[in-house]
């Protein structure tokens, strides 16, 4: 499982991001991938549906993001911090995997899970 060491809060985390304008959601999983850490991957599925814990603004605007978490293969590229977003990058064994949010680690069950019918979480 390759994971990135975030800046903002020092813990190991899959590959987040945001799309851009127009974007369709696995282009933009794919786009992130490669920006944040040089490795080029296949997006295979939608593994969950989901909605972010609550977010606080700078302006004191609240707000939750719609969150696609996708079961992705790699196809080339070594992977390594390839933005300022993050601090390392690192493969891990599945059965080895660093302590993170619980709402970060059920992302990764539901990749895990294999389902073929994304799961759908509050």
């Amino acid at each position: 499982m390759l994971l990135t060491r975030r800046v903002d809060n020092g813990e190991w985390a899959p590959i987040t991001g945001i799309l851009d304008p127009g974007e369709e959601p696995a282009v933009g999983a794919a786009r992130e991938a490669l920006e944040e850490t040089g490795v080029q991957v296949r997006v295979d599925r939608l593994a969950s549906v989901g909605a972010s814990p609550q977010v606080v603004h700078g302006n004191g605007d609240l707000g939750v993001y719609l969150d696609l978490t996708f079961a992705c293969t790699w196809v080339s590229g070594e992977a390594r911090v390839a933005d300022d977003e993050n601090t390392d990058v690192r493969w891990w064994p599945v059965g080895a995997l660093p302590p993170m949010s619980d709402w970060l680690r059920e992302r990764i069950d539901d990749v895990l899970a294999g389902e073929t019918a994304a799961r759908f979480r509050r």
